[in-house]
């Protein structure tokens, strides 16, 4: 399925396929193992959060955002290791705190990437610009808003050292690459979702774009998912675009969501094994 051009769409790890039956790790380290290698869709389209930013408001201080609702819970949020031939290229550990609006804004400087949370949504990436402004993939398009009004109230941090592995480029060759982008829509766009291009604006990378990297049916990109010190997951991808798609997937339903899907799957696949047994 890895090698298909049209998009897939699944609902649980049930519909994943495994690298074994057992979802452990033949190579006997204890971690269970989920081999995943197909095409997702589009986080940044549909269902993506970032379809509630129907419009910005010229003045969004008259139109205060509602995501009280659901606050952000840093407790709920999936800690995760991406590796690229064992070699770590990501990392999201601890809970890395949040910032207003306007306390970010104060932090800011041009080529940073920030990202804005909210409890059930998929995260939005941007990169600061200056002058108060972000450029953004949104809606199948690269806009330049004010970073208040993209936030739509949404608290935020600075994530430049979450991909670990790349080199970033000067502050003012990230604020260039962003700003060439902004209008590209559509057919025209290289990129996903939100963070695929803001990360591909900072380090250039052709690994962030649709289809930079071949599928040729090795999964050379591990996401371990880290639950506990002693409990974790590890799911293997063809490629970093891939991993991007269901590592934002997991930061939408949150950790224990996704904790109760692959226990669901795991003893699924068990009762499968033991019937097979059985007969």
């Amino acid at each position: 399925m890895g090698n298909q051009v049209e998009r897939l769409t699944r609902l649980s790890y049930a519909e994943v396929p495994t690298s074994d039956p057992n979802g452990f790790d033949p190579d006997g380290d204890g971690a269970a193992r989920i081999g995943v290698s197909y095409i997702f869709s589009n986080d940044d389209d549909q269902d993506d959060p970032d379809e509630h930013f129907d419009h910005f408001p010229p003045d969004s201080s008259s139109q205060p955002a509602n995501h009280e609702e659901k606050p952000f819970d840093p407790e709920d949020e999936p800690e995760c290791v991406v590796y690229y031939r064992d070699e770590c290229v990501y990392e999201r550990s601890g809970r890395a705190s949040t910032l207003s609006p306007e306390s970010l804004l104060a932090k800011c400087r041009p080529g940073d990437l920030l990202e804005f949370v909210a409890t059930g949504q998929y995260p939005h990436w941007a990169v600061y610009v200056g002058d108060f402004q972000v450029v953004h993939l949104h809606r199948a398009e690269v806009k330049n808003n004010f970073l208040t009004d993209v936030s739509q109230g949404k608290r935020g941090r600075i994530v430049n050292e979450l991909y670990r592995h790349y080199r970033a480029l000067p502050p003012d060759v990230v604020v260039r690459n962003a700003l060439e982008q902004v209008g590209s829509a559509d057919r025209d766009l290289c990129w996903r979702n939100s963070e695929c291009f803001a990360a591909w604006c900072r380090f250039g990378r052709r690994e962030f774009k649709i289809g930079g990297e071949i599928r040729i049916g090795k999964q050379p990109y591990k996401l371990k998912l880290v639950f506990s010190e002693k409990k974790s997951h590890v799911l293997e991808f063809q490629c970093l675009e891939d991993v991007i798609m269901e590592k934002r997937r997991n930061d939408q339903i949150g950790k224990v969501a996704v904790m109760q899907e692959l226990d669901n799957h795991l003893n699924s696949t068990q009762d499968i094994k033991e019937a097979h047994f059985l007969k």
